[in-house]
């Protein structure tokens, strides 16, 4: 296998979620790296209004999709939403009616990867998937390639 085709066979991805008001307009940030940390690619997406917790799911459902589209075989997704993850990974329980749809979105998709894992990190290192969600929210714009 080539170097290029092994970097993207497993893809390191953090990702943010955005609201300004709670609900209010709200945007998320994905950013992609290879295996050994090298940036591979920005994105960003405006979403109207919305809570912070739709924001996230958001933000995870696009990372996963963009993923699974450039042929990963493995993620490895970082966030700094304790919320998200730990619904995630199954630990709090889901129960409004909005995230119930988005987790289960989320959780098919992951399903479809050889591994994919969801940890929690904190505000501190997941700087860039924050700027490209504000990037969102000030462009009200989105970049998903």
């Amino acid at each position: 296998m080539s170097a290029p085709a092994k970097a993207r066979e497993i893809l390191h991805i953090h990702i943010d979620g955005a609201s300004r008001g709670n609900p209010g307009e709200a945007g998320f940030g994905v950013s992609v790296a290879a295996a050994d940390g090298a940036p591979l690619c920005g994105l960003y997406g405006y979403l109207g209004r919305a809570t912070n917790n739709v924001a996230e799911y958001q933000a995870l459902i696009h990372a996963l999709r963009y993923a699974l589209a450039r042929g990963a075989r493995r993620v490895r997704i970082f966030s700094d939403s304790e919320l998200v993850v730990r619904q995630v990974q199954g630990t709090y329980r889901v129960k409004h009616p909005d995230m119930v749809t988005l987790h289960g979105e989320a959780k098919a998709l992951m399903a479809r990867f050889e591994e994919a894992r969801l940890s929690h990190v904190p505000r501190a290192k997941n700087r860039e998937a924050d700027r490209l969600a504000n990037q969102a929210l000030d462009e009200k714009a989105s970049r998903l390639e």
